[in-house]
């Protein structure tokens, strides 16, 4: 399977990194094909320009500024999404990569009566999330309502491609993480992604 690792961290020794990093090397060694996209060392803009939002109901829509990462995207049968959620949400910079990466004529069509949205990733299979929280479990479960899996899964996945295989693993509490507990989760990322 060739998979599309998206890193959306700033900091080259974060977690997350190291998250990716394993998945990387895991992937790998079972035999995947992997193409990292570190959004910050590829200095991605988040930003949607004018001209993007301008056209987005044209037809085709001009996706031009960001075609390497849409021939990435289209090439991959799996994404594999690493990040952290900062205020209950995505990265900015992640954020940014959906709005202007998962465009019309890409990740979906317009249904010519109106309203809906057709899906077009029928490439993505498998599309997974390695993310941290720095709020405890019950917080974003009972309080918030776990918003993130609710726009990944209901969301994006749902209105981008059919019948992918959804899953995400969450590391709660980042903030209070001892390094055991990071071991372990590693170890869990890790035998997650050598069933794929």
């Amino acid at each position: 399977m060739r998979i599309l690792l998206v890193l959306a961290h700033p900091l080259r020794d974060s977690f997350a990194a190291s998250v990716a990093a394993e998945a990387q090397a895991t992937l790998a060694t079972d035999g995947h094909t992997v193409d990292l996209l570190d959004l910050y060392e590829e200095d991605f803009d988040p930003r949607l320009s004018r001209s993007e939002r301008g056209g987005y109901f044209d037809d085709p829509y001009d996706t031009s500024a960001v075609a390497g990462l849409v021939e990435r995207l289209k090439a991959a049968d799996g994404l594999i999404l690493v990040f952290p959620q900062w205020w209950f949400n995505f990265p900015a910079v992640l954020k940014g990569f959906f709005d202007r990466v998962f465009v019309p004529g890409v990740a979906f069509t317009h249904d010519p009566a109106g309203g809906r949205i057709v899906p077009q990733l029928t490439n993505i299979k498998l599309l997974w999330a390695l993310t941290t929280t720095g709020s405890p479990w019950w917080l974003v479960h009972f309080y918030m309502g776990n918003p993130v899996r609710r726009l990944l899964k209901r969301g994006i996945a749902n209105f981008c491609s059919k019948r992918l295989d959804f899953r995400m693993l969450s590391l709660h509490d980042m903030d209070r993480a001892t390094d055991e507990r990071r071991r372990a989760h590693l170890e869990r990322v890790r035998k997650a992604l050598s069933e794929i």
